[in-house]
């Protein structure tokens, strides 16, 4: 039974061991694009795939071969992801805590504002460089060529995506008859060239905070459930980890301690007595 925990730790560090190699071969693959929306991806999942590697390789080593240091370094890097995904985990519900759209009489579709949102995640899409690689994305996405031959009916009857909503054309309160009147800034920024549209306006931004704050809120959920199976294997951990000190040490059920117990009260007599019968007899 002692063996049972290093056999677990030893299969589920060779699983993901397999499984890191798949992930650093797509992250190589798209080397090969240099559009903006893949190779954007390519540094982190080259990082995520080389560091599932090493920490699966020393867990394996150190469970089936009782290599304690190495079970040690597992141990501690486990320890450091657990942290991190935690607070991982607070950091995106207390981002994504802010958002929504809102719902506009006899449309289907919602329209998003960008001051609904929390300040970090406005100050992070505000920034130039940011919010230009996300406007290549949006781009190459190409998302916007659905929607441009929809008819005014199509407008009021079917749905969109809340980019398609920010980026792919103005704001409905929009009134490009009443050149007099104060509008919503965004109506000037809209332009019906295919690669201006609605590219730069503060709606556009907003629909990409929504597209995040709802993949951040399903990521936090899976965050949780990732908390609890790497407890799991944690702890798991630390029994394979005194198991391969107890196999370093010669005493693979644990060493004897029986010296620390002391003596009954009348021992030191009867072992004097029993002196003195052997030397009479």
């Amino acid at each position: 039974m002692y063996r049972l925990s290093n056999t677990v730790i030893g299969f589920l560090n060779l699983f993901t061991l397999l499984a890191s190699i798949p992930i650093i071969g797509g992250a190589l693959w798209m080397a090969r694009d240099r559009t903006t929306c893949e190779h954007f991806l390519q540094t982190p999942l080259l990082i995520i795939g080389f560091v599932i590697l090493i920490i699966s390789l020393a867990g394996f080593i150190g469970a089936c071969f009782n290599v304690a240091w190495a079970l040690w370094f597992y141990l501690a890097i486990m320890l450091f992801i657990i942290a991190a995904l935690m607070g991982l985990t607070v950091f995106g519900f207390v981002v994504a805590s802010r958002g929504g759209g809102s719902q506009l009489p006899g449309r289907v579709y919602r329209e998003y504002h960008l001051e609904n949102y929390t300040a970090w995640l406005r100050n992070r899409i505000r920034e130039p460089r940011t919010w230009e690689t996300i406007r290549r994305c949006i781009l190459s996405s190409k998302i916007c060529e659905k929607v441009a031959n929809w008819t005014p009916n199509d407008y009021l009857q079917r749905d969109m995506t809340p980019i398609q909503s920010g980026c792919c054309k103005p704001p409905t309160s929009c009134n490009y008859a009443a050149t007099m009147v104060a509008q919503d800034p965004d109506c000037y920024r809209w332009n019906n060239a295919p690669n201006l549209l609605c590219y730069d306006c503060d709606s556009c931004k907003a629909g990409v905070l929504e597209t995040v704050r709802r993949d951040w809120q399903k990521l936090s959920v899976l965050n949780i459930i990732m908390l609890v199976i790497l407890i799991a294997i944690y702890s798991i951990g630390c029994c394979a980890f005194q198991n391969a000190q107890r196999a370093m040490s010669g005493y693979p059920y644990a060493p004897s301690h029986m010296y620390k117990i002391r003596p009954r009260w009348d021992f030191h007599w009867c072992r004097w007595l029993h002196d003195r019968r052997d030397r009479l007899y």
